[in-house]
């Protein structure tokens, strides 16, 4: 394994995972945000405690690991005291991860654009102040003294869509076109490892049941197909919304949205349309080929169910 990319910004720090200490066994959820991990951690843990009552919030059993809003110490004793199947959440690439043959590595994709548009309404829904309070909390502010303040959104959003598609690749952005592709680009160069599995957003949409059938046999959690019919209800999104309180993430000593149900908006695709021209969108299409092969663009945009047997190997 070569040298490990470190993707460290205001709110994470990826060298985290170089002190963590795995166990056999350990299933890893990578995904670019808003790309359903939520959703995969509530798949897992709907499999892992066979049922829909888990013994604490779910952010206290599958905690980002690299964010900051928790001292590496206290996130660290979270996961080291867990006596059940560990899942853990990080928006790390795999180029960023200390990858091991006894850990299972889950990775979730969607449509570029539309991670885009849920990532503004994730921002909208954000308090800010209150995530900020929680870092200086956990890791205090020091740090960030030379950080520039991000300048304020752009109002246009056909604007908005063009900055996320012309901008260059940082291991310091979170949701951008290069470092969303990038992200999912390090998952397929390992898809044919046998500890890591590709899942996508449109997939679960189409066959959910089947996806955590998959889910299941990858990271071999004993379950049925018969018993999964009947937990894949608990994870749709209505459901989901309904147990906001208990499912968003954040940190149980305070509040990180305005609306915790809005966390869960609608899960829909194809929004990025009324903001784009012809233009805008012949563009996008010329800079996904500049980014990644046809391949995994395919897959990133269109998930494996559109796919052909060769196409999925």
């Amino acid at each position: 394994m070569g040298e490990l990319v470190t993707y460290r910004s205001v709110m994470t720090d990826s060298e985290r995972w170089e002190r963590f200490e795995h166990r056999p066994g350990d299933i890893v959820i990578s995904t670019p945000p808003k790309s359903g991990t939520t959703w995969t951690q509530m798949l897992c843990a709907l499999m892992i405690f066979d049922g829909p009552r888990f013994p604490a919030m779910l952010d206290a059993l599958s905690p980002w690991l690299d964010m900051l809003i928790r001292s590496e110490d206290e996130v660290m004793d979270i996961y080291d005291r867990q006596t059940h199947r560990r899942f853990i959440k990080t928006h790390t690439p795999l180029d960023g991860l200390p990858l091991r043959d006894d850990v299972h590595y889950v990775v979730v994709g969607r449509d570029p654009r539309d991670v885009m548009v849920s990532w503004e309404h994730h921002m909208d829904n954000m308090d800010l102040e209150v995530l900020i309070q929680d870092r200086a909390d956990a890791i205090g502010l020091d740090d960030l003294v030379d950080h520039e303040p991000p300048p304020p959104p752009e109002p246009d959003p056909a604007v908005r869509f063009r900055n996320f598609v012309e901008a260059e690749w940082s291991p310091q952005d979170l949701v951008t076109l290069p470092t969303v592709l990038h992200h999912l680009d390090t998952g397929w160069e390992h898809r044919d490892d046998d500890n890591v599995e590709l899942f996508h957003f449109l997939d679960y949409q189409r066959d959910l049941v089947g996806e955590m059938e998959r889910l299941a046999r990858f990271c071999a959690i004993d379950v049925d197909r018969e018993r999964l019919a009947e937990l894949a209800p608990e994870a749709g999104i209505d459901r989901m919304r309904d147990r906001a309180d208990e499912i968003v993430p954040g940190n149980a000593k305070s509040e990180h949205w305005k609306d915790p149900a809005g966390f869960f908006r609608s899960g829909a695709t194809g929004e990025w349309f009324e903001r784009t021209t012809a233009d805008d969108r012949a563009r996008y299409e010329e800079r996904v080929t500049e980014l990644v092969t046809d391949d995994l663009a395919r897959w990133a945009h269109e998930g494996a169910g559109r796919l052909s047997p060769s196409q999925k190997s």
